[in-house]
């Protein structure tokens, strides 16, 4: 088994400088942590996996493609491959669980 603490990923991200952390990667998927901070633009670029966002805590507005909602803790979102998806008008610390399948590259 693997089992993880979303406070210890978030303090490994940090220690990483970066917005994203990979923490597991299987043969049919891989798993994320993603953070934007409150204001933050999101740089993401369409991938070429399916993905599913889970949102841990913050609220933010989603695009995905023309559609656009909002979301926050306990919000799920699913983007195709290929789609153009991004955060924006993010107004509180955001931190969203990213599964990736197949993994991402």
């Amino acid at each position: 088994m693997k089992a993880f603490r979303l406070d210890e990923l978030e303090g490994e991200r940090l220690a990483n400088d970066g917005a994203y952390l990979q923490f597991l990667r299987e043969r049919n998927m891989s798993v994320g942590l993603y953070a934007l901070d409150a204001g933050q633009m999101d740089p993401q670029t369409p991938h070429a996996q399916d993905e599913v966002y889970v949102v841990m805590s913050g609220r933010a507005s989603i695009t995905v493609g023309e559609e656009t909602t909002q979301v926050g803790r306990g919000s799920v979102v699913y983007v195709p491959a290929g789609v153009t998806h991004r955060f924006h008008h993010i107004s509180e610390p955001l931190r969203v669980l990213v599964v990736f399948s197949p993994p991402e590259s």
